[in-house]
Order: C-alpha cells, then structure tokens, then sequence
C-alpha cells in the first residue's frame, strides 16, 4: 500500500473524522425544533385548540425521546444499519406529517444515539466538551434548517416539510460508514492535541452562532434580495465544513500511530479482565472495612489511610487470611445495566431534575408560536431561531463549565445544571410578566438553560453509570422531555390557554392574547425549576466521594 492510500486509511480511521461526521449528523439532527415555526399553521388549518396542538406536540416529543427500539439496534445491528433505519424513519415520518409525526422524530434518536455513542466511547476522558458539541450542534438544527429554507424562498410550509423529510434522510445515509466507535468498544486513548483541538471546534461553534445571529437580526429588519440569502446559505455551509480540517491534518500532516498501535502501547493492566476485576472487588472490599472517620479526614491523609488499608487487604488476600467478596451489583461509576440504574436513588433524582428543567424548556420551545402571538409579535421564527442559537450555546457551554468543575476542582457535574435551572427560572418568570423586549431575553436563558441540560445531564450518568449500556441509560433519560410536556404543555399551558381564550372569545375563541395567557403557567415552571435544582444540589452531595475518586489529584496521577 502506497503512502497516499496509507493517509487515506488513517484518514477514515480517525476519530476526529468521526467526531466531525456526528457533528454534521446532528447539525439536521433536531428538525423537531422546527416545530414551533410550524405549529401555528397547523393549528390554522385543522382549527385546533391549544389543548389538541399540544397533544400534536407530545406526540412529536415521543417520537424524539423514546428511543429503547435504537438502543437496542445499536447493540444488535452495525452503526451504519441504525443510521440507515433512522433515515428511513425520518423520510416516511415527515412525509406525512400530520399522520405520523411521532415516527418522523423518532429517527432524529437514532442520529442521536448513534452519534453519542459512537463518540463517547471515542473520546472516553473528554465526555463533556464531545457531548456537548454534540448536543449542541442538534439545538442549532433549527436555525440551520430555517436558513436552508429561506434559501428556497417558497411561502408553502409543504416545502419545507419537505426539506426536513428529505434533507435529514440524505445526511444520515451519506453518513452512516463514517460515524462509529472507532476499533468497536475499545478506549482510544487521549491524544495531546486533543485539547488544542477541542478549543478550535469551540471557536468554529462561537463563530457559528455568531454569524447565524447577525444573519437572522438582518434578515428580519432589512428586505434581503434571493441573491444575498443564497450567499448566507453558502457561506453557514462552509463555516460547518470548517472542522474537517483537523483529520485531515492529522491524517496528512505528521505522521499519527493508527488507534492499533496505540493499543499496542497501552499497559497490559488496563485490558486484562481478570486482573481488573479482582482488582475492583479489593476495592469494594476497602470501601466496606474502612472506617467513617476516613472520610472526614483531609484529602491528603485520607488518602494514605486507604492506600495503607488496601496494602493490608492485599497481603491478607495473598495469605488466604481474606477472600474478596463477589459483589452483588456494580458501584457508582461503574458499568450498570438499564435495570440495576432504575433500582438507584441517585438515577431518579437525575431523571427527576431533567423533567423540571428540561421538560420546561421544551414547553416553551414547542408554544413559542402562541406565546410570541400573545405578546403582539408577528413573526414567530425571530423566536425559534434564537431559541435555536442559545439552545446550542447552552449545549456548547455546559459541557465546557461542567468539565472545567469536574477536571480542576473535582466537584460533581450536576452542581453546573443546578445553576442552569436557577437561570432558567428567571427565564420563565421574564415570559409571565410580558414586559416589552421580555421574550427576546426569555429565549436567551431559557435556551442556555434548557441546552445545558443536554451537555452535562448524559455526561453525568456516563460517570454515574457506565459506557457500556449508555445508549440505553440515555434514551431512557430522554423520556424526560415527552413526560415533561405531558404535564406542562397538555395538561396545564394548554388548559390555562384556552380558558383564558373562551373568555376574552371576541373574535376568534381559539386565540388569546396578552401576558394572561401564559402568566401562570410561566409561574409554575419557574416554581419547578427551582425545585429541580435543589434535587440536583442533593445528588451533588451524594457523589461527592464518587467524583473525587474519578477527577481527584490521586485519580489524575494513576492515569499517568
């Protein structure tokens, strides 16, 4: 093989290249975002209530979250066979929209899935910033794909149905030998550049909003001719074609150790299951036969207390003196199955924070349309856009402050979330009140927010739980959002929305309008939020210990 073919192999074999493909994947990942553009029109032409939209709603939030069927694909079938069904889920799903709504989401969890997975397992030390761009480049979809249907210039919403039907599907085929776990479930191990490239990917998604931001400010206040909207369309292509140059500069520039060598290289201790295994029932033992003093003691003389006793616990073995006890279910931090995280105090108190924070968020996100009528806006897709932006600087940013609090100060990750639902809060209060240029401010916290939880929430259950079921303990966690809009949007913003309808009823008993119209609800969102950050203070407290064995000094020296 000549040394051109050679590049090309370690080209496909990176897995920046894969990392970049999730990236594109989820750049038209999340067309239910869209929904807020498109669901006055809906409720226009089949003269829906709220209360019948929101259901409309929940059914496209389903779709989107309830994802069990792909993890278990994931496990059975090759990655490029559920990115093919998720294609082909997508195409049937939103080429009958009103039908089958639910069908069309649910292949955006697929490209969800496929891409979490695939890049966790890649970039196994670097979870944060990998899930949040990820998450990240899925929020911004909807302003991505509102730009590529400005490009089409046509005032027929069956257009961009279409877009989203086929455009997603094209992707996802196109993508679907690229993105995976590099050498199956193996680690590949960090590289030094690693960092350097993460911080250009974070300039590129700064750079990014910046630019879908000026284009849609622009784009609303001033008639922009075809012309000038195809150049905007090209110039958001080549900005997201941006990142591909870091594989290819790896492949072609100096010469990189395929991931093979690499693993050649690494200690024969860390792929040697037995040795790992006794090794982690010693330390179980350590963790049951030390004293509760220990805990309270320094970190440093802690420390020492622990390697001491394990030193005894490792004669005592040898001599036969003990024999270490075959645990009965894993520890925090280790791999669980679906089934022993559901029996977990600390799973449901994450899963529990995410449907007060996040299911919220969605709610607003999906009675943007109403909620900007209500208040006198005309034009609803200023809104989703700039939700859309936030939603995606919220997933960028919360995988990088959460992994700042987990690397330097070794502090659990959900303390980050806890403060995202605190300005969450004031998010839905600013909505409530109705105050002019409120909701220009609303979409800015409640999409940093509501993007947040995406980045840090299936971080935190990786460490928590394990990547080796994590496609089934995510899709699990993505459960949140549909519960959420169950009770936020059908059962109280809906009900609440018509009420306030039926009595104003001048001219049209289906609208309502004026801040009464989502003032209580607002009120009650704001209330949760906060009620979903204190559950997330109480599971700081209860994995104190968990994240100071994984990111502590003593932790970080092992790795080396």
């Amino acid at each position: 093989m000549g040394e051109f073919e050679e590049k090309v192999v370690s080209l496909y074999r990176s897995k920046w290249l894969v990392f970049v493909g999730a990236m594109w994947l989820q750049s038209c990942g999340g067309v239910g975002y869209l929904y807020g553009s498109i669901s006055p029109v809906i409720k226009e032409s089949l003269n829906y209530n709220q209360k019948q939209l929101s259901m409309v709603g929940v059914a496209k939030d389903l779709g989107d979250s309830v994802g069990f069927v792909t993890g278990i694909l994931c496990e059975i079938l090759p990655i490029w066979g559920a990115l093919l069904v998720g294609a082909l889920l997508n195409l049937v799903g939103y080429g009958w929209i009103c039908a089958l709504i639910f069908i069309g989401t649910n292949g955006e969890t697929y490209f969800n899935t496929v891409s979490l997975v695939s890049c966790v397992q890649n970039f196994p030390k670097s979870r944060g910033p990998v899930v949040g761009i990820l998450k990240g480049f899925a929020g911004l979809s909807g302003a991505i794909l509102t730009q590529t249907y400005a490009l089409i210039h046509s005032p027929d919403h069956a257009s961009l149905i279409f877009m989203v039907a086929v455009g997603p599907a094209m992707v996802g085929v196109g993508l679907m030998f690229i993105v995976r776990p590099i050498g199956g479930r193996k680690q590949v191990r960090p590289s030094p550049s690693d960092d350097k490239n993460f911080t250009f990917i974070y300039g590129v998604c700064l750079l990014l909003a910046a630019y879908l931001m000026g284009v849609m400010v622009v784009q609303d206040l001033v008639s922009v001719s075809n012309t000038m909207v195809t150049v905007f369309t090209i110039i958001l292509f080549l900005i997201l074609l941006v990142p591909v140059a870091i594989p290819v500069s790896l492949a072609f520039g100096t010469n990189q150790k395929a991931p093979e060598e690499e693993a050649v290289l690494l200690p024969v201790a860390q792929s040697s299951k037995p040795i790992q295994d006794y090794e982690e029932g010693l330390l179980s033992e350590v963790e049951e036969e030390k004293p509760k003093e220990v805990d309270s003691l320094p970190a440093q003389e802690r420390r020492k207390c622990i390697v001491q006793l394990q030193l005894k616990m490792v004669q005592a073995a040898a001599k036969g003196a003990v024999r270490v006890k075959r645990r009965r279910g894993p520890h925090r931090g280790e791999d669980f199955t679906l089934r022993q995280a559901l029996i977990k105090a600390d799973f449901w108190l994450l899963f529990i924070s995410m449907i007060m924070g996040s299911g919220s968020g969605l709610t607003v996100i999906d009675n943007l349309g109403q909620m900007s009528q209500s208040l006198g806006y005309g034009n609803a897709h200023i809104f989703v856009s700039l939700v859309s932006i936030w939603n995606f600087l919220g997933r960028v940013g919360g995988g990088y402050i959460s992994e700042i609090v987990v690397r330097d100060h070794a502090y659990p990750r959900p303390a980050a979330l806890a403060v995202f639902q605190v300005i969450m809060t004031f998010g839905h209060l600013f909505i409530g009140m109705g105050w002019p240029g409120s909701m220009y401010f609303s979409t800015l916290l409640i999409g940093l927010g509501y993007g947040a939880h995406w980045a840090i929430v299936p971080a935190t259950a990786s460490e928590l739980f394990g990547l080796r079921n994590f496609g089934a303990l995510y899709n699990f966690i993505t459960l949140s959002n549909p519960m959420g809009t169950l009770v936020f949007s059908s059962l109280i913003a809906s009900r609440i929305y018509d009420h306030e309808a039926e009595k104003q009823a001048k001219t049209d008993p289906l609208e309502c309008n004026g801040s009464i119209c989502f003032f209580l609800t607002s009120v009650i969102m704001a209330g949760l939020c906060i009620v979903g950050a204190l559950l997330c203070m109480i599971l700081v407290f209860r994995t104190k210990i968990v994240y100071a064995n994984l990111y502590g000094k003593s932790s970080r020296h092992n790795l080396r």
